[in-house]
């Protein structure tokens, strides 16, 4: 069975160009031209991958986005934004996007990006039942819970990814390239920051409660979790 792909987008122009080229990688295809419509057939269609575009009139990507995920979906999204800025990139993630892309961009890099996401979809087969600790810090992969000293962290789909591959490999350095591969399954381009960008957000949400720093950048290796004190 062929996944499918929803592509939500103000713009028939771009709307044409993602139906042909994801068409003829093999996808079924559904188009929304609103957020609203692009809710609704999410809902009724149950589609493998999201394309989403941040800016459309009344109910915009950053919207769609969060209801999807209220609404208990974990399908992967991919947002398209016009704005290469830090805050526009964060807000998408935040509302539970899995990953960005700015316009313009090459249709061969957007099918790549659908390829990365479609293989990391959650495996619920190697999970097993052993809740992982370091110091105050818990991740339950069954659960898809994270706690931290007795408080429970709201994480997005990526978010818990990336934590859940520093709690299995504690006081290790991970390169960029080895996360990147590991979490998103392909290697970007050199000048993206999605890596850092989560790393800020992650840091933020698991020091929300006064909690020591855990995860440590090692300059010019990668990133660990380990604690200093």
């Amino acid at each position: 069975m062929r996944p499918t792909i929803l592509i939500i987008d103000d713009d028939e122009k771009i709307i044409s160009m993602l139906r042909r080229g994801l068409a003829f990688e093999g996808y079924e295809v559904l188009t929304a031209s609103n957020g609203a419509e692009g809710l609704n057939k999410m809902l009724e269609n149950d589609p493998a991958l999201m394309v989403l575009d941040v800016m459309m009139p009344q109910v915009d990507g950053f919207e769609v986005c969060r209801r999807v995920r209220e609404a208990g979906s974990s399908v992967p999204i991919l947002m398209l934004t016009a704005k290469d800025e830090v805050e526009n990139r964060v807000k998408g993630l935040d509302a539970g996007a899995d990953d960005y892309l700015v316009k313009p961009f090459a249709l061969e890099e957007l099918l790549a990006r659908v390829r990365a996401l479609l293989r990391r979809k959650p495996d619920t087969n190697n999970s097993g039942n052993s809740r992982l600790t370091y110091e105050d810090l818990s991740l339950d992969p069954d659960a898809r819970e994270v706690m931290r000293d007795g408080q429970r962290l709201e994480l997005t789909a990526k978010e818990f990814e990336l934590l859940h591959l520093f709690m299995q490999n504690p006081k290790r350095v991970l390169s960029r390239d080895l996360i990147m591969d590991k979490i998103w399954g392909y290697d970007y381009s050199g000048e993206s920051n999605v890596l850092e960008v989560y790393i800020a957000m992650l840091r933020q949400k698991t020091e929300e409660y006064g909690g020591k720093r855990l995860i440590q950048t090692i300059r010019g290796a990668g990133y660990i979790l380990r604690s200093n004190s």
